[in-house]
């Protein structure tokens, strides 16, 4: 799995632990059915947020769940899973995004898509996916072009990016796209008057999840020579911070502007898992807004080599050189690491694209932070001593 938000289950509590599992097992038995078993490997913790932001909106309804059967990353256990608009909303966004990135893979000959034979396999996957991702989204009344402009823009910007370029010009089609996303499960749960805040929390959590794929590959880049971002623009790690931080207070003050029926997974996600996101991508517990100094110079600047990807790399994030795995050999990883729950339970495990070094999901659990049990009706953590949020 990949993604930015990766919730400790002992930080869910029991409850929204069982619900979050339900979308993220509903988008990937969403992509099973309407696309096949291969279309799996797209699965990942952002996209489900499209479920979750949908279910929040409406409510739990009888028709929006179902009864999975037995599955070996839930230990052989069956489970109540999302279904409807939102899960398919969630795989047709994946999809899309999944296919643009191996063409990008493709382009670039990047491993064993060098190969004649592997890369024309590679074409036909990756436009099998656009066409199905298309599809999907056309029947929930979502429009996929704006995803794929968004990832072609990118491209371009990149290629005209220098130093002292504001780094929010790059950041800007991530932005728009995951604003139309986010923005059309308000149009899914009939909740018209959503529209506006939720575009603006997809846009920041574009913004942010840009930020912190940049962040946590700059070393990594820097070394191989990839291009990055922040070292293309010459933006600061501080001037990273206070950005993703002020995203981050954006996301909670435009989540207040939102009408939900039940919306205390969507606070636990958007706000309290986005600050700890933070805190990891930049090693710290501390408050963006501190001296340059805090964080120190970043790594030395380079000439912007041929653009690379954008975030949003379902398969590894931004190019590393002949280390990374081709497309094929980094699907096989990820699923030996879903199966055997490295993912989650293991203090470090190595991408399985990238293969840069990664962090579990619970490596840094703190199972004495709030559960969000006091936040029952409050959804803005007043009654919440244990959490800043208020």
């Amino acid at each position: 799995m990949f993604g930015i938000v990766r919730p400790c289950a002992h930080r869910l509590g029991e409850s929204l632990k069982a619900e979050w599992m339900a979308h993220l097992c509903g988008l990937c038995l969403a992509l099973r059915r309407d696309h096949g078993q291969f279309a799996r490997v797209v699965t990942n913790y952002d996209g489900l947020l499209l479920s979750v932001l949908t279910e929040a909106q409406t409510g739990r309804t009888a028709d929006g769940r179902r009864t999975a059967g037995p599955c070996a990353l839930r230990g052989l256990r069956t489970a109540s899973v999302a279904r409807g608009e939102g899960a398919r909303l969630a795989a047709a966004v994946s999809l899309v995004l999944a296919a643009a990135k191996v063409r990008d893979h493709v382009a670039d000959r990047d491993g064993l898509l060098a190969r004649r034979p592997v890369a024309a396999a590679a074409r036909r996957v990756a436009a099998g996916w656009g066409r199905a991702g298309a599809d999907s989204g056309a029947a929930v009344g979502f429009d996929t072009g704006v995803l794929v402009e968004a990832v072609d823009r990118q491209l371009g910007l990149e290629a005209l990016a220098g130093y002292g370029t504001p780094i929010l010009t790059v950041t800007e089609p991530t932005e728009t796209a995951t604003a139309a996303a986010f923005a059309h499960t308000a149009v899914l749960a009939g909740r018209p008057g959503n529209a506006a805040p939720l575009a603006e929390t997809g846009r920041l959590f574009g913004r942010l999840a840009h930020l912190l794929d940049a962040v946590e590959d700059q070393q990594a880049d820097a070394a191989s020579g990839a291009w990055n971002p922040l070292t293309a623009t010459g933006t600061s790690r501080a001037e990273a911070r206070r950005l993703a931080d002020d995203a981050v207070h954006g996301i909670r003050l435009a989540l207040r502007d939102a009408d939900f029926t039940d919306g205390r997974l969507v606070h636990l996600l958007l706000v309290h898992e986005l600050r700890r996101s933070v805190d990891r991508a930049f090693g710290t517990q501390a408050c963006g807004h501190a001296p340059e100094a805090a964080f120190g110079p970043p790594p030395g600047r380079q000439a912007p080599t041929p653009p690379g990807h954008p975030y949003g790399d379902p398969f590894g994030g931004q190019h590393q050189g002949p280390e990374r795995r081709g497309f094929w050999a980094g699907c096989a990883a990820a699923l030996g690491l879903c199966c055997t729950c490295k993912v989650c339970c293991a203090d470090e495990f190595e991408g399985p694209w990238s293969r840069k070094r990664r962090e579990g999901a619970c490596a840094t659990c703190d199972c004495g932070d709030c559960d969000l049990s006091c936040c029952e009706i409050c959804e803005c953590c007043e009654c919440c001593s244990c959490c800043d949020c208020g």
